[in-house]
């Protein structure tokens, strides 16, 4: 039996962002003058809420200084980065035969209206009930607190939920808020990453998320 209401994660569990992302990142802290890491450094970064990823990669929590970094990043991603992305193989038609079953919505910790563009530009917007993200005042700059207020906005009981993600954050976040959760292999987070945060199952690929939710019952 298909849980009756499933959490998506989106970069690296809808859509591999990872281009559009790392080139955002390098623009932000090329316009800072910054010291830049290589791509793979950038890249561990994905799933974490901006002001997080600036903080650590700027070797400083100093607001103002983390603030700059965001509005650069948020200046190339709006334009380009945004669409320097692509919908994993077999998600879309999973997506499809799980919205038949079960209610739908993306949470992530990307700045929500760039979530609502993203999943409205790859079509695979019919399919969810709502796009869950964080918000300009920070208020909702953390996993936890997405999926928190998720829950009490929508009417979702946690029990008959599952997040869907691929990275720590996301398995966390939900057991924070009393959901279970399914680690996927084919986004940022490793197997490791995904077991240590305590994942209820693993998913290898796409087209097996059907039989892991029906596994996790």
């Amino acid at each position: 039996m298909t849980p009756r209401v499933l959490l998506f994660d989106l970069d690296g569990t809808l859509t591999d962002s990872r281009l559009g992302i790392v080139r955002c990142m390098r623009h932000a802290l090329d316009g800072l003058g910054a010291p830049c890491p290589g791509d793979d450094v950038l890249a561990s970064h994905i799933g974490e809420s901006l002001r997080a990823t600036f903080s650590a990669l700027l070797l400083t929590p100093e607001p103002v200084r983390v603030d700059r970094a965001i509005a650069l990043y948020r200046e190339r991603f709006t334009v380009t980065g945004l669409y320097e992305n692509q919908v994993y193989p077999g998600i879309a038609e999973t997506v499809a035969a799980l919205a038949g079953r079960a209610r739908l919505y993306v949470a992530t910790q990307k700045f929500g209206e760039y979530a609502e563009r993203i999943v409205e530009h790859f079509g695979l917007r019919p399919h969810f009930a709502g796009i869950w993200g964080t918000d300009y005042d920070g208020r909702l700059d953390d996993k936890v607190a997405v999926l928190r207020e998720l829950i009490r906005a929508e009417g979702v009981a946690p029990a008959e939920a599952v997040m869907i993600g691929d990275r720590s954050h996301d398995v966390l976040a939900a057991r924070a808020n009393g959901i279970r959760s399914i680690g996927v292999l084919w986004g940022y987070g490793s197997r490791a990453e995904l077991e240590t945060a305590g994942a209820d199952a693993l998913c290898e690929v796409p087209v097996a998320l059907e039989e892991c939710l029906a596994r996790l019952g």
